[in-house]
């Protein structure tokens, strides 16, 4: 296959499955994982992550469920999105914008990973409705988008995507891009445009989050095989310090972060693991120079890939997923601000490792 045809596949809109036929029901899938969560204003969480094939591959699908209970029951999925051809569709992202529509992000590629990927999206006006209408699917840029947006204090929405440039193929055409890029949108999502980024030595699926620091900074956080390492723009993301490491360990992993209305920060990390394990919510008083109150959530193996949201009354709201090709399970743990700072579960409402979505063994 030419090089056109690698990248002219992916290029090409998705169909979306608005009735997801059988084949897409938990009781067919072989593995999944990577989650990504949001709540609506009336409090309605959606949930999605992908599955497809029997490993991240050209079967790839991304989905999309619903709880109108807080998490406590799931619908089947809602949509699929499943590209034609030997394209995958993956890194899925869930976002509620200031006007609180809701947002569905995913990457494509052709295969694995040809080179060039692109973010695409979708758009619901009122999420809150019992039969949602989408917006057409929409490519705004190369590269993964694996994390929320940023929302900065000015209005301006900072996107965290990146062509992944430790990775082959590498096109040289891209090679500006393959970083961890931060690209822009100053009208409320209609166009998006690409700002600057950070090439931190040892990266690895960048993966990064932002933050906005009370000075006014930009703090970018990235995915590295050592743990995570850092860069601060002074001005909104086109130029960046020197990268270099954090003192935040990590088993080379993707990590949440976002500041609650109290002023603190909230991370999702790993504390005291070994590998993939011991995934626990923190908090910082000092725009994250020292993390001094812990949560542990899930001290098993293999839970990993944290995203959250934050409920317009406070609360916390935490998917994962555990053992994508064992145990197959897509988590929540529903916690609250008070709880991290007594490390300990304080709220009645409150618990850990509330089943979202898990496989059963078809061997059975």
């Amino acid at each position: 296959m030419t090089e056109e045809n690698i990248h002219s596949l992916s290029l090409t809109a998705p169909e979306i499955h608005f009735h997801p036929g059988p084949q897409f029901t938990s009781s067919r899938r072989l593995w999944q994982g990577i989650p990504g969560i949001e709540q609506t204003s009336e409090g309605i969480l959606y949930a999605t992550w992908y599955s497809g094939g029997t490993t991240e591959g050209i079967e790839n699908h991304v989905l999309l469920v619903r709880s109108d209970d807080d998490g406590r029951t799931w619908s089947e999925p809602l949509l699929v999105i499943d590209p034609a051809g030997p394209v995958r569709a993956f890194d899925p992202v869930l976002w509620v914008d200031p006007s609180r529509r809701l947002w569905l992000f995913w990457a494509q590629s052709q295969g694995l990973w040809n080179g060039r990927g692109g973010v695409w999206c979708i758009r619901c006006e009122d999420p809150n409705a019992k039969r949602p209408a989408w917006t057409s699917p929409r490519r705004i840029a190369n590269g993964v988008m694996m994390n929320k947006p940023l929302v900065r204090s000015n209005g301006e929405w900072l996107l965290p995507i990146a062509v992944w440039g430790t990775k082959p193929p590498r096109l040289p055409e891209l090679a500006h891009e393959a970083v961890s890029s931060v690209f822009v949108s100053t009208d409320s999502g209609e166009t998006f445009t690409r700002r600057g980024g950070v090439d931190a030595p040892h990266r690895c699926f960048d993966e990064h989050m932002l933050v906005e620091r009370n000075d006014g900074t930009i703090w970018m956080l990235v995915r590295t095989v050592y743990g995570i390492g850092q860069s601060t723009s002074p001005d909104g993301g086109a130029t960046w310090t020197t990268p270099r490491p954090t003192d935040i360990a990590g088993p080379n992993s993707r990590f949440f972060i976002t500041r609650l209305s109290s002023g603190r920060l909230l991370m999702v990390n790993h504390f005291g693991f070994t590998g993939r394990s011991h995934l626990t919510a923190s908090l910082s008083e000092d725009d994250g120079h020292t993390w001094l109150s812990h949560l542990l959530l899930d001290p098993r193996p293999e839970v990993s890939y944290p995203d959250a949201t934050i409920t317009p009354d406070g609360r916390i709201r935490i998917i994962y997923d555990r053992e994508r090709y064992k145990a197959r399970e897509i988590l929540l743990a529903r916690i609250t601000e008070e709880d991290i700072l007594a490390g300990k579960i304080k709220s009645a409402e409150s618990c850990l490792q509330q089943m979202v979505n898990k496989i059963e063994d078809q061997r059975l």
